[in-house]
């Protein structure tokens, strides 16, 4: 009785305080502050934060480390980081990153996502079809050269024009001039922009790769989460073109013994994009408007293909894949909008905002180039908002529209431009086609069209009184063989269909156009005016804070160390013992059953050895197979995850509660060797190059 009468009174004081100041969890909002790293420690290896490292950690990197840790990470094709872990081409990223690979490799009668694939020899390492790895092997400053083209122009379309040119004039002229590829980097939102020269190799031959549930032990319920228990990681190989293992003088070698909690490691690898530097205003759309609507359709294609795989087994080797990527994006998506609702991170995103427009307000010269960008971007945001019902209603692509939505916006589109239309694009549509998606798709769109358009909208009462069924059973476009017959009978045909898919679109067609030029013209405004920002952000703040990622090589700094979770402590490492704990806790039961090999270890595999770590470290998507070293350059870990924590970062990084897990470098050889029987492979990374067969 006393318990519950202190738990009512608490509750009344929490209100009535809340009631006169704005808190949220019970932090006066006013008082909230941003701090120096909220911006995160993605640093560049353009502008390498030396002079902080040093008084962090007392280790001042010379060049010859900064240019010898660059050289050794590479970019894993368009989607994940990875390394160089031996003077013979091997390379290590994680599993999820090779899934795919995995896949293309496998021959008949095999199945390696459920064996795994192990090349006991050289011989075996198997050629994956156009996988390529990227080597960041230059790095020149073109800020310059972009901001003067910018200068000529005389409105802001032009401006972002200007700007586009002469990027793609400065990557043309590199890539001719040195034979390799160029990316044009933009930083602090074009108050930099660097040339990143890549060397490409494209003979990738895998290596090792455990089985689908070892790589992903837990599955989605884990994913997102520590303490973790996961051997997410894949072994490939780099050849040269005479087809021998490629020699390379950068790579990292092993460490003796991994790290240890509180020592400064490092992740080197190349994540996704961020938007710290974005404008609270630029925040607000995304949380009122964009990430919902991402979030909603992300839910709704989760339990679409959790149904249809439930229901035809058969076909969750072929949509596995794809369920855990979109699985991924939900935790993601649904981590960033919760933290857009956070009161209190706002609260700091809307400090820092308003301590970099005094900075520049207090400057004459600073204010009067960059004073009113703010106000800008704010406007086209209001407008923006003003039109993104009918912007998000009226526009199709494969994965928020079905099949039906998506071929009537091509066959109207090239009827009324008077266009010939390429089968073929039309054929696309319907490649792996599952009609259990296409009407989740179809009644998707309809629920969300008139939830932002209104049941008496005259676009969507073209679809009044129609289901998901009776428009799939009625319309022409509902299958391939229909959607061919109706381009084949020409323009005139399309345009006067009565099918409710072309109807809805070409009315919908002239003011879909005239929107999209207005957001166009309202992105631009926004463009050059984030770039503004950056430029004053640059000026204030100079490089002691990074800018935001762009899927381009960085090096982040942090230590391991324990935290407070769940009204407990997590561990700064694991061991193998909780990878069998949690087996035996869940009844041995998916997703948390073993592979068959590892039910019965073998003698000499040491359960104690450390499996997976928790630390500071600033990640996000892209991240993914990045290696963690430590001042040595010596390999210490491999990055696979965030925690719970983490999905936040996108807007803002804070390292009171350590973010990133990664696979222990002991956990790593100790399963090749033990477990694996792969001794050629632990002894190459011991060894830094081929020793064994």
């Amino acid at each position: 009785m006393f318990k519950k009468y202190i738990y009512a009174l608490l509750l009344v004081t929490v209100v009535a305080v809340n009631a006169v100041f704005p808190q949220s969890y019970g932090v006066n909002l006013d008082t909230v502050k941003s701090s120096k790293y909220d911006m995160g420690k993605m640093w560049t290896f353009d502008y390498p934060p030396v002079d902080y490292l040093n008084e962090t950690y007392g280790f001042k990197p010379t060049q010859e480390w900064l240019d010898h840790v660059r050289m050794s990470a590479i970019r894993f094709a368009n989607y994940c980081s990875s390394s160089f872990v031996s003077g013979d081409g091997l390379v290590m990223t994680n599993h999820h990153c090779g899934r795919e690979s995995v896949s293309q490799v496998e021959k008949e009668g095999e199945d390696l996502h459920k064996d795994g694939f192990l090349a006991m020899k050289l011989e075996d390492e198997r050629p994956v079809p156009n996988l390529y790895v990227d080597q960041l092997v230059q790095v020149r400053d073109v800020t310059k050269e972009i901001h003067d083209a910018m200068e000529t122009g005389k409105t802001n379309d032009e401006k972002v024009e200007k700007m586009n040119a002469k990027m793609k004039e400065i990557k043309d002229k590199i890539e001719a001039e040195t034979g390799n590829r160029c990316q044009i980097v933009t930083l602090f939102n074009g108050a930099l922009y660097s040339a990143y020269v890549y060397k490409r190799y494209t003979d990738v031959r895998l290596v090792f790769a455990p089985e689908d549930q070892a790589g992903f032990f837990g599955g989605d319920p884990d994913n997102f989460t520590y303490p973790r228990y996961n051997l997410d990681m894949t072994f490939f190989r780099v050849y040269d073109e005479t087809g021998k293992p490629l020699k390379t003088e950068h790579y990292y070698k092993w460490s003796p013994g991994g790290a240890k909690p509180g020592e400064p490691i490092f992740v080197v690898g190349n994540p996704g994009r961020t938007e710290r530097l974005n404008t609270y205003a630029q925040l607000e759309y995304r949380r009122d408007y964009s990430y919902p609507d991402v979030k909603n359709m992300l839910d709704m294609l989760v339990n679409t293909y959790t149904e249809i795989i439930k229901n035809n087994p058969e076909k969750g080797k072929e949509l596995n894949n794809t369920l855990f990527s979109m699985s991924n994006s939900q935790k993601v998506y649904m981590g960033m909008v919760k933290g857009l609702n956070d009161a209190v991170l706002m609260a700091k995103k809307k400090h820092f905002e308003k301590t970099l427009r005094a900075a520049v307000d207090a400057n004459p010269t600073l204010k009067s180039k960059y004073g009113k960008a703010w106000d800008e971007v704010a406007n086209a945001n209001v407008e923006l908002s003003k039109i993104y019902p009918e912007l998000y209603s009226y526009s199709s692509n494969p994965r928020s529209a079905s099949v039906e939505f998506n071929a009537a916006d091509k066959l109207v589109t090239s009827a009324l431009k008077k266009e010939t239309l390429d089968p073929a694009k039309v054929k696309a549509l319907y490649k792996n086609y599952e009609p259990e998606l296409n009407m989740a798709l179809i009644k998707f769109k309809l629920e969300q069209m008139t939830m932002k358009l209104g049941k008496d909208n005259q676009y969507v009462k073209i679809f009044a009184n129609s289901t998901p069924e009776s428009l799939m059973g009625s319309s022409v476009l509902a299958t391939e063989e229909g959607a061919l017959n109706l381009l084949s009978q020409g323009p005139d045909a399309i345009l006067k269909s009565n099918d409710p898919f072309i109807k809805y679109s070409l009315a919908t067609n002239a003011r879909f156009e005239e929107i999209k030029k207005k957001a166009e013209t309202l992105r631009n405004i926004e463009t050059v005016n984030k770039e503004l920002i950056g430029r004053a952000c640059y000026e204030v703040y100079g490089v002691s804070i990074p800018p935001d990622a762009t899927f381009t090589l960085r090096i982040s700094d942090g230590v391991i160390k324990s935290y407070e979770y769940n009204g407990t402590i997590a561990p700064p490492k694991t061991t193998f013992y909780g990878y069998y704990d949690r087996y035996y806790s869940f009844d041995k039961k998916s997703p948390w059953d073993l592979p068959e090999r590892w039910i019965n270890p073998p003698a000499e595999f040491d359960k104690s050895t450390s499996f997976d770590f928790i630390s500071t470290n600033d990640i996000i998507g892209g991240n993914s197979g990045s290696p963690v070293i430590n001042k040595d350059a010596e390999i210490v870990g491999l990055a696979f995850d965030g925690n719970i924590e983490s999905l936040t970062d996108n807007f803002i990084y804070t390292s009171d509660v350590p973010h990133t897990v990664s696979l222990d470098s002991e956990g790593i050889v100790q399963a090749l060797k033990n477990m694996y029987k792969l001794k050629r492979i632990a002894d190459e990374l011991r060894a830094g190059k081929i020793v064994s067969e």
